[in-house]
């Protein structure tokens, strides 16, 4: 999988980076072939935002997530992008 990271009003450190790869590492486990992932960081005021774009197999899937913590939005997106993966592999097995 292609892993881009990138920062809006936020310098993206190795610790955020180790961090988004630790959570995104796990939805290889479904045998969905993602190919490319886009995650953005932005902080806005006190709010704290994640988006993630992925292209999978035959589509493609985004979420987002806030928090007023960095760490807890990057755990939040992991789980809505899970969530969004299951489904997409489930719709597309009998294809």
């Amino acid at each position: 999988m292609n892993l881009t990271i990138s920062g809006h009003h936020i310098t993206v450190t190795s610790a955020i980076r180790e961090h988004v790869v630790q959570k995104l590492a796990p939805m290889q486990r479904h045998g969905e072939h993602i190919t490319r992932a886009a995650i953005t960081l932005i902080v806005e005021r006190n709010l704290h935002k994640a988006e993630a774009n992925l292209h999978v197999a035959g589509g493609e899937l985004f979420a987002s997530s806030e928090s007023k913590d960095m760490y807890a939005a990057i755990d939040a997106l992991a789980d809505k992008l899970d969530r969004q993966v299951i489904k997409h592999k489930e719709k597309h097995r009998g294809h």
